[in-house]
């Protein structure tokens, strides 16, 4: 049974969930030689097999050519060739990754985090809590005692496993129920199993009970999903402050005169536009009327301000700083330079080096593996010693004992921030493969006659400058 069960994508279309064909096409561009792309918003990818599940069922559908997922930005980028729209849509949604069209003003909004932060709250309350009581047990309480502390225990981790570990019963669930793994199923079913065995001792007045093992386990992943969260967040602010770049609007000056603020996305090519000083150039244009200072050092590096006039190309992103501009708009915001430039960082961060393909291949395999290692487990020592006690709880732990998403994850945080560190530094990475060949680079040529400094400033005319101008510079 899946979302993808007859009506049930006209519905989501319906309530507004999915995006329909129309939109999609308006929202895509053309590349040339028939082909056309699109990048769509996954907010539920979070792992790499999730990566893998999206990219293959994307693949296998017709006229597709490309499709990429970045993990950091929770976005697949599409490539199809012909103007007809294969069935995208429909088919994330059906493998349970409902997809949206990406806007700006989704970058101000981050839910997710909240919600890791209100389950690592919940969690770590009740691991501290329940640990207090364990302590108890532990130093000798027995009998009525224990089993009254246990049944404590019992309360305590109810809340915890349906608030706190809803994060990653939904993420098992939502893979399940569409046929697939993911490296949630077997967190879930680890807590789970843990919590069930310990429920089962506190039944029956068994000694152990692990009511402290499984809420502290969800409390510690649920600290690192949230740092992985924010680590993804922070490597990615390249892109949020490239986007930031452009204004939400600009002033339109129609053929009677008239003059209207619109949104950057409903500005066309052939518009007319008034930029006035200290305003950054919203979309590519060229100069009608005016003459200003423009700060270009997006475009081109240089941070000396740069006087333009009628005829000059200004570059979406560019800052106006002297007098205002009349200016026509050359391409809409989707094609813009600032536009391209994000699409750039994005794709470095979402491309595949070699490591990080080896790494997404191992980590797609883990949950089968995983399983089958438990399962053996369990057989293996029923086989042993008949014992289906200590065969269960062994099982368990091979679960438990795991870190799921370390190798999936971590080559990807690694370029992603690298990333982020370069274009900091003025220099953008078009491609993931690119770090790995700065290995073997010996020499480096840089083409910016009289630009490159050592960034360090020196006097080179002391002997010009009289002993009282020093002073006073001193």
């Amino acid at each position: 049974m899946s979302c993808c069960a007859p009506g049930a994508d006209m519905a989501l279309q319906v309530a507004g969930a999915l995006p329909s064909d129309d939109e999609v096409m308006l929202s895509s561009r053309a590349l040339g030689n028939g082909v056309r792309q699109i990048e769509l918003s996954v907010p539920n990818v979070h792992c790499a097999a999730c990566i893998q599940s999206v990219e293959s069922s994307l693949m296998a559908l017709p006229d597709v050519t490309r499709a990429r997922v970045n993990l950091s930005t929770k976005r697949v980028s599409v490539q199809w060739r012909g103007e007809t729209l294969p069935p995208i849509v429909s088919t994330l949604a059906g493998i349970g990754y409902v997809p949206n069209l990406f806007s700006a003003e989704q970058i101000a909004s981050d839910k997710t985090l909240s919600e890791l932060i209100r389950a690592v709250a919940v969690s770590g309350f009740a691991a501290a809590n329940i640990m207090l009581l364990s302590v108890s047990v532990w130093s000798g309480a027995d009998g009525a005692t224990r089993d009254l502390f246990h049944w404590v225990s019992v309360l305590i981790a109810i809340p915890a496993l349906l608030i706190a570990g809803r994060i990653y019963y939904r993420s098992a669930w939502n893979a399940l129920r569409h046929g697939r793994m993911n490296m949630d199923v077997p967190i879930a079913i680890g807590i789970t199993m843990a919590y069930a065995l310990s429920l089962h001792e506190t039944i029956t007045h068994g000694a152990h009970a692990y009511f402290d093992a499984s809420v502290t386990l969800l409390f510690f992943l649920l600290i690192g999903r949230t740092l992985d969260h924010v680590m993804r967040d922070r490597a990615r602010s390249a892109v949020i402050g490239l986007a930031r770049l452009q204004p939400r609007g600009a002033v339109v000056e129609e053929r009677d005169g008239r003059r209207e603020y619109r949104p950057v996305s409903e500005i066309a090519e052939g518009a007319r536009l008034l930029v006035a000083a200290g305003e950054r150039v919203p979309v590519d244009c060229i100069v009608e009327a005016g003459q200003s200072d423009i700060d270009a050092s997006i475009a081109n590096g240089e941070s000396a301000p740069q006087h333009v006039g009628p005829g000059k190309e200004l570059h979406a992103g560019m800052l106006n700083l002297t007098g205002p501009l009349t200016v026509r708009v050359l391409r809409p915001a989707s094609s813009s330079f600032l536009a391209e430039m994000t699409r750039l960082m994005e794709a470095a961060e979402g491309g595949r080096t070699r490591y990080r393909r080896i790494a997404e291949r191992v980590s797609a395999l883990y949950a089968p593996v995983v399983h089958l290692t438990a399962l053996l487990t369990f057989l293996g020592w029923i086989a042993a010693t008949g014992d289906w006690h200590r065969s269960i709880t062994v099982a368990i732990a091979v679960l438990i004992i795991t870190c799921p998403c370390a190798l999936g994850l971590a080559v990807p945080i690694v370029q992603v921030v690298a990333a982020r560190r370069l274009f900091e530094g003025g220099v953008m990475m078009k491609d993931g493969a690119a770090l790995e060949r700065m290995v073997g680079i010996d020499t480096a040529v840089f083409d910016k006659t009289g630009t490159l400094t050592l960034g360090s400033p020196r006097l080179v005319n002391g002997a010009e400058i009289s002993v009282g101008l020093m002073g006073i510079a001193r």
